[in-house]
């Protein structure tokens, strides 16, 4: 099944909130957030074969930016060379994902490119916010929900995928110029990112 988009207006997100998929996001975040508790980043943990797998395709990702270097243009936000990476990656992600995944998860792909595509920032605006953050975290939560991530794999999770999913778009958000999607100014921590703060103070819980 492809994900559709089904929040248009206010009153559709107390509809999100009270579906399952939403209690799947809280506590996916719950359960990662736990897992990381007084964890620097650095700290060993068990890597399976699906988390070097997701890990290569981020990997493969960062080299789609070495490959698509800015243009020169007279705007000073949203260099227009983000377009074309966002095209290299809608085209190659399922190709991307069957690398990454085991036969038996490929019936899956579908659905999960969907999120993975979503989770770098919107092409037409060249911004990028919180909500394509979520769209990682929900590819997180599929990989999870058919079981290619186990509850062994909760602190790799953290620590390598999601620290590398950061390091990725903070490369594009600085590479591309792209802009906020939504500032909220003063009354948020970063215009670009949200759940690193929660994982963040889990890890420092009990470091003086």
């Amino acid at each position: 099944m492809i994900p559709e988009r089904k929040i248009f207006t206010i009153s559709d997100v107390s509809k999100w909130e009270k579906s399952q998929a939403y209690r799947d996001y809280v506590g996916l975040i719950l359960f990662l957030n736990e897992a990381v508790k007084n964890k620097p980043n650095k700290t060993e943990c068990h890597t399976s074969d699906i988390t070097n797998g997701i890990l290569k395709l981020l990997d493969r990702l960062n080299v789609f930016v070495d490959e698509t270097p800015p243009i020169d243009q007279p705007q000073r936000f949203g260099n227009k060379a983000f377009r074309i990476w966002m095209e290299k990656v809608t085209n190659e992600a399922q190709s991307l994902l069957k690398e990454a995944l085991p036969e038996k998860f490929h019936s899956f792909i579908p659905e999960i490119r969907a999120y993975i595509i979503e989770s770098f920032g919107n092409s037409t605006r060249i911004d990028y916010g919180s909500g394509h953050e979520m769209a990682f975290l929900m590819f997180l939560c599929c990989l999870f929900k058919i079981e290619a991530f186990l509850a062994e794999d909760q602190t790799a999770v953290v620590l390598k995928v999601f620290n590398s999913y950061i390091d990725l778009v903070r490369r594009l958000q600085i590479t591309y110029r792209m802009e906020p999607a939504g500032s909220h100014g003063v009354w948020s921590l970063d215009d670009f990112q949200f759940v690193p703060f929660i994982f963040g103070s889990s890890q420092l819980m009990g470091m003086s």
